[in-house]
């Protein structure tokens, strides 16, 4: 599918790279490289990274893999705004030359087809002035081919469809079966503009997958109203023998503004099952019943 009004495409299913640098769980060399080489194999065609990621291990385990695949049958984003000698936040103009000039050094890359600011929550101000700046210039002198946004929130990512030219926005968590606040202002603005639209943590940080006992949502253990919700989604699921997770995963992909889905993977397993949910059927009928709750 093609990223908004830019000419890269992204595979409607993309693979993230942080639980390969150990979010959670420890992940060796081997499997990381077995999962990367099970989501090649499998027709993935997109990969996200970022230098935040297990301190830079993400972007140099995709960029060991990433050698033995034929550059021009993939797309791959990273994200600027983080430094790790020291470890701080920088959306300044050199902070992203020096955050781009990192990741291409750890990936072995000669570019990256979309740069996304990451998670500049507080920080508008400098990365609208600065960052998207550097970016714009980037793109224009052929550095990069999409320039975009990557948060955990909607208010700011409507702000910059609004009063930038970003080709995409990377919304993570905010356009889910749990929490829809990305349909109220974001998904219609970027439908207007034309914009991108790549969703992350369709599973709402697992509770989505499994909403057994101790499941987290959002990088902590689910409060019980939050619990019981996903329990009531996932009987309504398996009233129709669907998984829940499946519905999780498949529910962004119907709205005509967004492009794709980015799931992460720790093992060519779960690989699998990512993409055996994303191929389930699932009944308009599911919908009808999922859609008002």
């Amino acid at each position: 599918m093609r990223l908004g009004r830019s000419d890269v495409t992204v595979s409607r299913i993309g693979l993230g790279t942080a639980p390969l640098a150990g979010l959670y769980t420890p992940v060796g060399e081997e499997q990381a490289a077995a999962t990367l080489e099970a989501a090649w194999s499998a027709g993935v065609r997109y990969f996200d990274t970022a230098p935040r990621y297990g301190a830079g291990l993400a972007e140099l385990r995709l960029g060991r893999f990433l050698k033995g695949v034929d550059r021009s049958r993939v797309t791959v984003s990273s994200k600027v705004g983080a430094l790790l000698d020291p470890v701080r936040r920088d959306y300044t103009v050199e902070g992203v030359y020096a955050s781009l000039a990192a990741s291409l050094e750890r990936t072995g890359l000669d570019a990256f087809d979309i740069l996304l600011i990451h998670d500049p929550d507080d920080h508008w101000e400098q990365a609208v002035r600065h960052a998207y700046p550097a970016l714009e210039r980037l793109r224009a002198q052929g550095g990069v081919r999409a320039v975009g946004v990557g948060m955990n929130q909607t208010s700011m990512l409507a702000r910059f469809v609004r009063e930038t030219d970003v080709d995409c926005v990377m919304v993570a968590g905010r356009y889910s079966l749990l929490d829809r606040s990305a349909e109220r202002e974001l998904l219609p603005l970027c439908g207007e503009r034309g914009t991108g639209v790549i969703v992350a943590g369709v599973f709402n940080g697992g509770i989505l997958a499994d909403p057994g006992p101790g499941a987290h949502y959002d990088y902590a253990p689910a409060a019980e109203p939050v619990l019981s919700r996903a329990r009531g989604l996932a009987a309504r699921c398996a009233a129709y023998d669907v998984p829940l997770a499946a519905a999780a995963l498949q529910f962004p992909l119907r709205h005509p503004a967004v492009t794709g889905v980015v799931v992460g993977a720790r093992s060519p397993e779960e690989v699998g099952e990512d993409l055996s949910l994303a191929a389930v059927p699932i009944p308009d009928s599911l919908w009808a019943e999922l859609d008002p709750e």
